[in-house]
Order: C-alpha cells, then structure tokens, then sequence
C-alpha cells in the first residue's frame, strides 16, 4: 500500500503551526515549548485528542534534535 503523503504532508504542516492552548506557555509554538516540559508531559501522560498526539510527536522530534525541520513549515514566518 502507498502512504498518503498528503494527508502527511498536512499534519506536518499543522503540527509545525500547532500552539499551546493552555498553562505557563499558553499561546507558544509546540515545537518553542521548552524540552524538559515536554519530557514532564511525557512522565505525567500527554493529554487525550490530537494536543496529546501533536505533543508526542514534538517530544520525538525535540529528544531527537529535529526541530529546526518544523521551523519553515511555520506560517507567517
């Protein structure tokens, strides 16, 4: 089966755009949220729905240093 790169390419997108909607970094970029936060997240239990998804995702980009791919992606840079 051939993945459905736009459906991927679309999430990417979105996750690169994806803000904190709540706490001390409400309103910040998921992927400017500080790494030892996200780790927190990850010890504690992300939340449920597409946040606690888009946070797990972050948490591998960020413990993996790919954060600088999320940067372009960025909406009204």
């Amino acid at each position: 089966m051939i993945p459905d790169f736009p459906n991927e390419a679309e999430a990417l997108l979105e996750l690169a755009n994806a803000r904190m909607p709540f706490g001390k970094y409400a309103g910040r970029y998921l992927v400017d949220l500080p790494e030892r936060y996200v780790l927190w997240f990850k010890q504690k239990g992300f939340p449920k729905g597409k946040l606690g998804e888009q946070m797990a995702a972050i948490c591998e980009i960020k413990v993996n240093g790919l954060e600088s791919l999320l940067y372009p992606l960025r909406r009204g840079r």
